[in-house]
């Protein structure tokens, strides 16, 4: 340590937090609007804590497992030690500010990240350092590869033992299918991180005493550094190698100037081109619990990620006219309903009217706050590229996006139409959700269609797989309870909340037990409801074995008037079909004359019909999913209503259904479980007691990783059988995967455990 301490004599200290005065921060150029994504327990929280702090926003740091920190605010959050809901904080650095949002990093809250995704220009993936690319790693990496955000990687925890940067750049390279640019090593001393070296300038970077504001930063010398030198020197002409191949403007300068020595700005323009183009991703380090490698991963941000203006180019067409996307809405107990909205162009005032694309309709702002996790600021307008919450929209969803006015909107529309007439353009604008859309449409949309759809699509909604009961303690709390629910709904869209048709039950729909427990313990702190749940049930599907065809004929009075139907239907198996693909009419002969008439308004009437009957089959009243039906003759007496003409095509289909030898169909999981080598017989040995698929087996340090599809119905209370059978030493992660057939014996036992019989 003296080494250190007679260079701590000689070289400059840097003071590593914001300073107060920044130039023009509000120049668009200046912004970068971030999140931060992870498996769980990576250490997304400490991180954006330790932002907060050296950014000067906050006085002192807090920690996750004290619960108190500035983003985990819910009571829930700050109990359990995990991060729920998204929260949004802006702070300055460097004459710059960053926006950034501090995703879940469980499954069961992967909806949070996906509604973040959709309105982010970059991203920092943050790693754990010990255990590179992870179950959620891979979830999270693939849905920003959606959203194309250009992404960075933060190597956590480097002050482990077993922590290793090259190994995590070979898990990014072999499991993201991922370009890494290695931008630091590690340096230690006596086994402990004190340091890193920045492999662009050859610089040691070292943190001194305090909570890391004191950055000692000296240039490597081959006299005085020797081995640390040759490796670090090796390392960059890596570096700068594995660049040239990737930016065509680096390498001509190489070319050009017959050498590999690079200045620091060619190298940091390099990396910042092929960031934002995707074709390569940074890879900063640090442990932000000891406080190291927090600073130069906000410069790093600063230096490689875009500013608003260089990402979604959808949102160029509104040119200076509002564009905003709603990412979250929340309730708050003084402010009311908060709607946060991504500003991509124009500006939003207090008060203003705005205009809603998708719900068609026109809406008065209230006030107008910028968010510091849990704690509004009120201002008088929010500018482009920024995040904004704004109170009193009654209509506008997550997903929604909003303008000044309906002219605005017309005009944007004409303007992205022209653009989309190349299909260069339409492969750069097509997101998830639209790409979905397109995907199950039989012809190709006119650009004015594909306009209209674009701007009109929010984030889609995973299915939920889990279902169970809610009750209200007495009759008197039940209208509460449906005003709860209905917030809640409104707040996370992957909460799906439906009324039982036979036992005029309450039933909740989410992602997965912890999620509907979260629920539950919001309803009873936040609205006072003590609630119950009632036992966990499987979202089972059905699907039909064979095919059948049914004809129905309704002939009857109702309320003085003579009601006259007649339709003849069928059904069979298509698997992955588009729900927009799911009726068919007969172009056979005799069927195709009867259907040339059919009236829009009664075909209107029959798909209504259908997807009633598809809401609950023959075997379990389950959902039917995979099937096309198919409409061969229909007949319809004058003054026949359209909710009769709906009853009889689902009540023909429910008849179709029975005779076509419906089969039943259970969620799969991926499910990825390390644990000890010491303990890794018993936990194979009870997987392969649940009917589990093991795919993959490796060895992580001491750990066994274990990857495997798994039937949901088996991994009810995994989490303590996985404690008792680890002495608590294992995880494990999952999230769905496809639905799959039952074999008749564990179908009559799911049947069993649902009816009773």
């Amino acid at each position: 340590m003296n080494r250190y301490r007679k260079l701590f004599k000689v070289s400059s200290f840097r003071r590593c937090y914001s300073s107060g005065g920044a130039k023009d921060r509000n120049n668009v150029e200046n912004i970068r609007n971030i999140g931060i994504l992870a498996h769980i327990d990576a250490g997304k929280t400490t991180t954006t804590e330790r932002m907060l702090f050296y950014s000067g926003t906050i006085r002192s740091m807090g920690e996750v497992h004290h619960g108190n920190t500035v983003t985990d605010y819910m009571e829930q959050e700050r109990q359990r030690g995990i991060t729920i809901t998204s929260a949004a904080v802006s702070f300055p650095w460097q004459d710059s500010q960053i926006n950034l949002i501090d995703t879940p990093g469980h499954i069961d809250f992967t909806m949070e990240v996906e509604q973040s995704l959709a309105v982010l220009d970059g991203a920092v993936i943050v790693l754990d350092a010990s255990a590179g690319v992870e179950a959620q790693t891979l979830t999270v990496w693939r849905q920003a590869a959606g959203y194309r955000v250009p992404r960075i990687l933060y190597l956590n925890k480097m002050d482990r033992g077993d922590a290793s940067a090259a190994a995590c750049a070979t898990s990014v390279a072999d499991k993201l299918h991922a370009q890494p640019l290695l931008l630091h090593t590690d340096v230690r001393h006596e086994g402990r991180l004190i340091g890193l070296i920045d492999l662009i300038t050859l610089e040691e970077v070292i943190w001194t005493q305090g909570r890391g504001h004191n950055i000692l930063r000296r240039k490597l010398t081959e006299a005085a550094d020797g081995h640390k030198w040759e490796a670090a020197v090796a390392e960059h002409k890596e570096l700068v190698d594995t660049l040239s191949g990737l930016d065509d403007i680096l390498a001509d300068s190489i070319i050009q100037q017959e050498t590999l020595d690079m200045s620091t700005k060619d190298l940091q323009d390099a990396i910042r081109r092929c960031t934002l183009a995707m074709k390569g991703f940074p890879i900063l380090c640090g442990s932000s619990y000891k406080n190291i490698g927090v600073q130069t991963l906000m410069d790093g941000i600063i230096a490689y990620l875009p500013s608003p203006s260089e990402g979604h180019r959808l949102y160029r067409s509104f040119g200076t006219d509002l564009a905003a996307r709603a990412f979250k809405v929340q309730h708050d107990d003084q402010r009311g309903v908060l709607t946060f909205l991504r500003l991509y162009s124009g500006e939003i005032s207090k008060g203003q009217k705005i205009y809603n694309l998708a719900r068609d309709k026109s809406e008065q702002t209230g006030a107008l706050y910028v968010a510091l996790a849990d704690e509004y600021r009120p201002v008088e307008t929010v500018t482009a590229g920024n995040i904004a919450v704004v109170s009193s929209l009654k209509a506008t969803m997550t997903g929604d996006l909003i303008t000044s006015t309906q002219a605005a909107a017309s005009r944007a529309k004409t303007q992205l139409a022209e653009m989309l007439q190349h299909p260069q353009k339409v492969e750069e604008l097509v997101l998830p959700g639209a790409r979905q859309r397109l995907q199950a449409m039989e012809t190709q949309p006119q650009s004015e269609e594909l306009a209209d759809m674009l701007l009109g699509i929010g984030t889609t909604v995973p299915e939920p797989v889990f279902l169970c009961s809610i009750e209200p303690p007495s009759v008197s709390q039940q209208t509460a309870l449906e005003v709860a629910l209905a917030e809640l709904q409104r707040e996370d869209p992957s909460l799906r909340v439906t009324t039982d048709a036979d036992s005029g039950q309450t039933v909740l729909a989410g992602m997965g037990e912890l999620h509907l427990e979260i629920i539950k313990e919001r309803i009873i702190r936040e609205y006072k409801i003590d609630v119950e749940l009632g036992p966990l049930q499987i979202a089972y599907r059905e699907t039909l074995g064979g095919s059948a065809k049914q004809t129905l004929a309704v002939d009857r009075k109702i309320a003085g008037a003579r009601q006259v139907c007649k339709v003849v239907m069928s059904a069979q198996m298509v698997k992955g079909i588009a729900q927009d693909k799911i009726l068919k009419l007969d172009k056979s002969g005799e069927s195709a004359a009867n259907l040339s008439h059919l009236h829009p308004r009664h075909l209107q009437a029959i798909r209504q019909g259908v997807s009633t009957a598809l809401m609950h089959g023959a075997k379990l009243g389950c959902p039917v999913v995979d099937v096309r039906v198919t409409l061969h003759w229909f007949e319809y007496g004058r003054g026949t209503s359209d909710s009769v003409i709906t009853a009889a095509v689902a009540q023909c289909l429910r008849k179709v259904f029975e005779e076509s030898e419906p089969i039943l169909l259970e969620p799969l999981m991926q499910l990825e479980v390390v644990c000890p080598e010491s303990h890794s017989s018993r936990v194979m040995a009870d997987l392969a007691r649940r009917r589990t698929q093991i795919q993959h087996i490796h060895v992580r340090h001491q750990n066994k990783v274990i990857e495997c599809l798994a039937p949901l119905s088996e991994l009810l209370g995994y989490s303590s059988t996985l404690r008792s059978l680890s002495s608590g030493l294992a995880s494990f992660s999952m999230e769905f995967h496809s639905y799959s057939q039952m074999a008749p014996l564990d179908e009559e036992k799911a049947i069993r455990s649902i009816t009773g019989f």
